[in-house]
């Protein structure tokens, strides 16, 4: 006992040590609850950031509306590929994990009232007005043949310009319900004429949830890569894009790593463009994941971004790729030489409180996306000219790295602030 105590004395003590030492059963199951009760309290403390900016208790599901004449300003469908497990209305898909692809079709509504980068929602359990709400005016659980004709067949009414299909990637705290909205907002405000599709992964849509939400985005790589290249061969698209924010990044380049060691990281040729918003991913692990998939990649990023500060201090302080800014000029020269482009949001003010959406939150920002999406050429071109294709979005370019003109996009005061 003497030596224990000389032990604790000298340094830090285990968790199990310091329990093994109690012998009484009562006061060691004691010393495991304030244990973990601490353990718990120093959680919430790295919670408490985002725990500002995030929507708590009932979670936000799909509420059926009606639609009158002149509610709304536009109405369009988006096509689900999905990895969470299947559940009754109005959830539809919960934030557990599924062995296969299910499949859905949600018709949605964009209100009369809504302003660019806003995402106008009745409150948490109310029911949508479609004039002043995103709205779901159907939703169609769907087989795979089915959703292939379907997809299929909005493709082919579409001008030939025009057969692209968006992908987007949800990130970490993020339900069935809220990425449906927020996909429904970023391709209207856009201006996408293509198809969507909503690859949305089993986020539990919790706080306190990070290590599962991680482990799910890993478990649903396959699943995507399986997507994308049943988009590639089987729909009739002319492209593909993709969009990913967040935890979505690391699905995504997961799925493109692994597309691209098999031999096809571009899917017959039709993926286009690749834009990573906030990503939340380690900047050594994205390196990695960079040498192998070898394609132009566009990253907007923001020094300010809260919810990356969080995930930084949760992820061994490591620095996290959506992070950084034109102002790590080092690491911009670095990643630009293997085909990632920076594009700084650090000086761009939104109602996002967070900064983790200022890609979606931003009118600037979403519509340029938008303009570049038409385009053929797309957004994620390297090259002399990639300043001048980009300066509409940010109206300035920072820096001569090395031997090679790179390009950093910063914003400029006419978009500051709005």
């Amino acid at each position: 006992m003497a030596a224990e105590e000389e032990r604790d004395c000298k340094g830090p003590v285990s968790w199990r040590h310091l329990i093994r030492g109690h012998r009484g059963g009562t006061n060691r199951r004691l010393l495991e609850r304030r244990l973990l009760s601490r353990f718990r309290l120093i959680v919430l403390a790295l919670l408490a950031p985002l725990a500002l900016g995030a929507c708590g208790g009932t979670p936000r599901t799909l509420v059926l509306a009606d639609t009158a004449q002149g509610d709304t300003v536009a109405s369009f469908p988006i096509f689900v590929a999905t990895t969470r497990a299947p559940a009754e209305e109005p959830s539809y898909f919960t934030g557990e994990r599924a062995a296969t692809l299910s499949f859905a079709r949600l018709d949605m509504t964009v209100p009369r009232a809504h302003k660019t980068g806003e995402l106008e929602l009745p409150a948490v359990g109310a029911k949508a007005d479609p004039s002043l709400h995103f709205a779901v005016s159907k939703v169609t659980s769907l087989e795979r043949a089915p959703i292939t004709a379907q997809v299929r067949a909005e493709l082919a009414r579409r001008k030939p310009v025009d057969r692209d299909v968006l992908v987007f990637v949800h990130g970490y705290n993020t339900n069935f319900a809220d990425a449906s909205y927020r996909f429904a907002q970023i391709v209207h405000d856009a201006g996408f004429k293509g198809v969507a599709v909503l690859f949305t992964w089993p986020s539990r849509g919790q706080l306190l949830q990070y290590p599962y939400d991680r482990e799910s985005a890993f478990y649903s790589r396959d699943f995507l890569e399986a997507a994308l290249r049943g988009i590639s061969r089987e729909l009739g698209a002319s492209r593909i894009d993709i969009l990913a924010h967040s935890m979505g990044t690391l699905v995504t380049l997961e799925a493109l790593r692994q597309a691209a060691i098999r031999g096809d990281g571009n899917f017959g040729g039709k993926l286009r463009n690749v834009m990573l918003a906030a990503p939340d991913i380690d900047l050594d692990v994205f390196k990695t994941q960079l040498s192998e998939i070898k394609r132009e990649i566009t990253v907007f990023v923001s020094a300010d971004d809260r919810a990356l500060a969080f995930s930084r201090r949760f992820a061994g302080d490591k620095t996290r790729l959506g992070a950084i800014s034109a102002k790590d000029t080092e690491i911009v020269a670095d990643l630009a030489r293997n085909g990632a482009h920076i594009i700084d949001l650090s000086d761009i003010s939104t109602s996002d409180q967070l900064n983790h959406g200022k890609f979606a939150s931003s009118p600037k920002v979403v519509q340029l996306i938008g303009r570049r999406l038409q385009a053929d050429r797309g957004i994620a071109i390297a090259g002399p000219g990639f300043g001048d294709r980009l300066g509409d979005i940010a109206g300035g370019v920072v820096g001569t790295f090395g031997s090679t003109v790179e390009l950093v996009v910063t914003a400029p005061a006419a978009i500051a602030g709005r």
